[in-house]
């Protein structure tokens, strides 16, 4: 457990820094959004390029990871969309609790994998980031357009435009085709990409930290707090188990606890003021599920035997 908590501590540590930095104008606010920009654009495809293309991933688990990620995220949609008329919230606060249970924060989740499991787990993780980020994208999307307030449609070409344009799905599908083909280490790329990489994992969870806003979680608590028990408490199990139903192995099983337990994505937040949803209750989710999983992370790997 100490080993397990010395790894997992300092991806929370940095996002607190993120934050303190925040609360204490250590840089303008308009500061971050280009900060995050670059770190979303750039640093992280040259992180996961590398890593992915490098990788060992000839075991099994892939595909079971990525599927019960998957499946398991369509089960909680299919509830929560059915449980609809029972949530008493207007419709764009429905939006952001619908996006709360089913999006999560790849700038978390990543160095998470990186510290359990090391290289040859962020290439099953990738897998999985590209099979979750279509459906989370059309779903959420779907959601918004039924119930924001204000909305604005959107076309199924802009719609997949804007899947096959995010940067973190076009860096794992590149760095899963480099490693596939056999490709290998190329002299200058490969180094220039790592060098980019090396400060990808820092940047991007001060840039997470920097985004969380407590705001909301105190005045909405309730409702919050029934997304954040979804999120970390429902779907980290529910993962695991389909994964293991799918034939996953301890790896497989353990990427798949932990993209269920990753906590909600600021994303989230810039769609839902996109589009018509409740931005600041949005915001709440995120802080909260972050906070909530700095603790339960390492927990649910303790009591799942999956470090």
């Amino acid at each position: 457990m100490g080993a397990l908590l010395a790894g997992v501590l300092p991806v929370f540590v940095l996002i607190a820094v993120g934050y303190g930095l925040r609360k204490s104008d250590f840089l303008p606010d308009a500061t971050w959004r280009p900060i995050e920009k670059l770190s979303i654009n750039l640093l992280y495809p040259g992180f996961l390029i590398p890593a992915i293309w490098s990788a060992d991933i000839s075991g099994g688990g892939a595909g079971a990871a990525g599927l019960a990620a998957v499946t398991s995220v369509l089960v909680i949609a299919t509830i929560t969309l059915l449980l609809k008329p029972l949530i008493r919230l207007e419709g764009p606060a429905y939006t952001s609790v619908f996006q709360g249970v089913i999006r999560w924060n790849s700038f978390v989740f990543l160095p998470v994998i990186q510290s359990v499991y090391g290289p040859d787990g962020l290439a099953l993780a990738a897998v999985v980031i590209g099979a979750m980020i279509p459906v989370t994208n059309i779903l959420c999307v779907v959601v918004l357009e039924r119930w924001g307030a204000d909305r604005k449609p959107m076309s199924p070409l802009t719609l997949a435009r804007a899947i096959l344009t995010n940067p973190i799905l076009v860096a794992c599908l590149i760095g899963l085709a480099l490693n596939m083909a056999g490709v290998p280490r190329l002299p200058g790329l490969s180094d220039t990409l790592e060098l980019l990489g090396a400060a990808a994992l820092p940047l991007g969870l001060i840039v997470a930290g920097a985004g969380l806003s407590f705001a909301e979680v105190a005045r909405r608590k309730i409702t919050i707090a029934a997304v954040t028990f979804v999120k970390l408490g429902i779907t980290p199990p529910l993962m695991w188990g389909l994964c293991v139903l799918y034939g996953g192995d301890a790896t497989a099983q353990g990427i798949a606890l932990m993209c269920g337990a990753a906590p909600g994505a600021a994303a989230s937040y810039m769609l839902a003021r996109q589009m018509g949803g409740d931005a600041p209750l949005m915001a709440g989710v995120v802080a909260l599920t972050t906070v909530a999983a700095a603790a339960v992370i390492p927990i649910l790997l303790v009591l799942f035997h999956l470090a």
